[in-house]
């Protein structure tokens, strides 16, 4: 009796909070004059025909008036239904209302759901109602029984928007832990949508096991599409009857219900499934050929041709992780034929998913065919030569420019942790590497020799690195003597010079990390930029101190990912295998500041307890986690606000930032708020966390 009381009380303040922004409209409206400030009320909900948590609903039409005329926007982006029906409802605008109707044939004792998103704006202004929801039951009882949670991206520990949590009730799935398709092959009983922030409130669950999981609609289709869409899966079955509670209250800056989270999901991109097999091949130039297959990493036993020695073909895998394969033909050109003919072995994927070898024939075909751009030049010098010929003039072909191309990177700067590269357009087939001159730069009279070598990239065969002890803050000059390189198509560089310096240790920032790792384990660190992209980064890390030197000033973060399988790199989940992703963290300091400020010629120095930093997450600490992050975001919106001030551009504008930069972000759990239920005069303290979440 006590769960009961229990959750009709939550149930009551999940009402009173999606109506909440329609009542508080209601009383803004009657006292705002005239000509006075800008429209920024949403409609407010009069009356419901039939009304809200209706049961035993036998009708196909429903009637909302509100106190203005409105308009509906994003219909199909916007609008769901919970579960979901095969015809979508129409929505049309009737008077200051909206008709609903419903196409489906509804199923018998079901509780439905029809939600808005923030579809219903007003006609003026376009003030929208958030979370607007009408639900009804076609039985004796609306189901009424919530669950809350939080939607995070697992690689970049940040809040994922707007995502679908289906719920499938357990019972009536099959029991494969090693193949789960169920997101694929099934129909959720209930859906949920997460706001802006990351957080979902679920409703109308029944007191039953679910399975549960979680997808971002990245094509406003409201359906997954593994490859495209993140996902994100709870290990174990749920009974929102047995959940801890939770609270929720209205956030007055975003304008939606938000909720302490009780489940925690960590989306990642999984891979489609995809058969492997050679699915292209073409010859677009007369000594390379491109082989594209349907999945990365193709498995190739021998590629073998007709008329071309197996040591005269190059294979160039172009990159890892990709699915097409350069092959480079080492021959005079006057010795290829026009069409090549070969056959290649490999593995591949057959009518029944079965991995098997194969053989198949290769067909290679070229002809040469002008661009635009040599047709032009052609027919200038055949203008010229006939103009010269007419006057008795000798005429002479103008030298063609050397079809030798070579890059350098990076051109000026260079961090002395890392190698020159040079990227050719050919890979070279004769390099005299000794015939090639690295100095240092003393002073304009003054050079001494610098020891290098160089190196292939294994994965671009276009790619060389020169490799060398280079000191900070230095000049150096690199000579290649004309005709040194020869590449595949028998071009040949013209001299090369390269002058450039290295950093100079002063003008950047160094970070210290003292690391106290688990036992037998290892991770990966990584130094990036305030969006979250890689700069630096360490692999095989395990107690013991970590520098990134050359920092470059402005606002950095840390990342950790611990790295379960030792392989130097993230790996996503797989939701078919029921496998997570592999942690991965931002550094939080005790501050619980994530975001950090470098400047020129300083030294960070910070200590990571790795059993701390990926210690089992609970509900109290994902409510704390969240906290602090809404606290540092609040914070730094205060410095932008007070900068703007002092730099004069006024009161009315930091106002407007206030409003803008409160739609993103987090939501915090009542942080900067007036803790929770401040907007609604403490009527949503019912249902505060009583318990602990299960570690995950």
């Amino acid at each position: 009796m006590k769960e009961n009381r229990r959750y009709k009380s939550l149930l009551k303040a999940a009402v009173a909070v999606l109506f909440a922004g329609a009542f508080f409209s209601r009383c803004a409206n009657i006292m705002t004059p005239q000509g006075g400030p800008k429209d920024t009320i949403p409609p407010v909900i009069i009356n419901l025909i039939p009304d809200n948590f209706s049961t035993n609903f036998k009708g196909n039409k429903i009637y909302i008036e509100f106190n203005e005329f409105v308009q509906i926007k994003n219909q199909q982006k916007e609008l769901f239904t919970s579960p979901a029906m095969k015809k979508m409802p129409l929505v049309s605008t009737r008077g200051k209302g909206i008709v609903i109707t419903i196409r489906d044939t509804l199923r018998e004792n079901t509780t439905y759901a029809i939600d808005f998103g923030s579809a219903i704006c007003d006609n003026n202004e376009g003030n929208p109602l958030n979370a607007m929801r009408y639900v009804f039951s076609t039985g004796d009882k609306v189901d009424s029984l919530m669950c809350s949670g939080y939607t995070a991206d697992s690689y970049k520990a940040d809040s994922v928007s707007r995502t679908f949590i289906w719920f499938f009730v357990a019972d009536s799935l099959p029991n494969t832990p090693d193949y789960d398709s169920t997101i694929f092959n099934r129909k959720p009983d209930v859906i949920a949508r997460a706001q802006n922030n990351g957080i979902f409130i679920a409703q109308n669950l029944k007191p039953i096991n679910y399975r549960i999981y979680a997808f971002g609609d990245k094509n406003d289709n409201q359906m997954y599409e593994a490859g495209t869409d993140l996902v994100g899966f709870i290990d174990s079955l749920y009974n929102p009857a047995e959940m801890p509670e939770f609270g929720i209250w209205f956030d007055s800056l975003r304008m939606y219900p938000s909720a302490e989270p009780q489940l925690y999901f960590r989306m990642f991109t999984d891979k489609a499934f995809k058969n492997q097999r050679l699915v292209e091949s073409s010859r677009q130039q007369q000594k390379k050929a491109l082989l594209y297959f349907n999945t990365a990493l193709p498995d190739i036993e021998s590629i073998r041709f007709d008329s071309i020695p197996a040591d005269k073909v190059l294979y160039d895998p172009q990159t890892r992780g990709k699915d097409t394969v350069a092959l480079w033909f080492n021959m005079p050109a006057e010795n290829l034929p026009d069409t090549i003919k070969g056959e290649i072995t490999y593995f591949r994927h057959d009518s029944i998913r079965q991995y098997v070898k194969t053989t198949e024939p290769l067909k290679l075909a070229w002809k040469y065919i002008e661009s635009k751009e040599e047709q032009r030049e052609r027919e200038k010098q055949e203008r010229e030569k006939a103009k010269a010929e007419a006057e008795g003039k000798e005429w002479t072909e103008p030298e063609k420019p050397n079809p030798f191309k070579c890059t350098f990177t990076p051109q000026k700067e260079l961090n002395p942790e890392q190698d020159l590269t040079m990227l050719f357009e050919f890979p070279a087939v004769q390099f005299d590497s000794t015939a090639v001159s690295l100095v240092k730069v003393v002073s304009e009279t003054e050079t001494v020799p610098v020891e290098h070598h160089f190196a292939i990239d294994t994965m671009n065969m276009c790619r060389w690195a020169i490799k060398s002890k280079w000191e900070n803050a230095s000049s150096y000059r690199l000579l290649i003597p004309k005709g040194a390189v020869t590449d595949i198509m028998g071009y040949q560089n013209d001299s090369l010079k390269l002058d450039f310096t290295t950093f100079d240790p002063e003008k950047f920032a160094t970070i210290i990390i003292d690391v106290k790792g688990e036992p037998g384990k290892k991770y990966i660190l990584q130094q990036t930029d305030n969006s979250g992209k890689t700069q630096q980064e360490k692999k095989n890390v395990e107690t013991g101190q970590y520098t990134f030197r050359f920092v470059q000033p402005g606002e950095i973060r840390l990342r950790i990912i611990e790295d379960t399988n030792g392989n130097g790199m993230w790996d996503a989940g797989d939701v078919v295998k029921r496998l997570q992703p592999e942690r991965a963290e931002m550094y939080i300091n005790d501050r619980g500041e994530d975001l950090f400020a470098t400047k020129m010629n300083w030294e960070i120095n910070i200590t990571m307890e790795m059993s701390e930093i990926f210690k089992p997450v609970t509900m109290e600490s994902l409510i704390k986690m969240l906290d602090e992050k809404e606290a540092s975001r609040l914070k730094k919106l205060q410095e932008e606000m007070l900068e703007k001030a002092k730099s004069g551009q006024g009161q009315n504008q930091n106002n407007n930032s206030t409003g803008n930069t409160g739609m993103g972000g987090f939501g915090g759990m009542g942080s900067g708020m007036g803790g929770l239920g401040s907007g609604l005069g403490g009527g949503l303290n019912t249902g505060m966390m009583g318990g602990m979440n299960q570690n995950y």
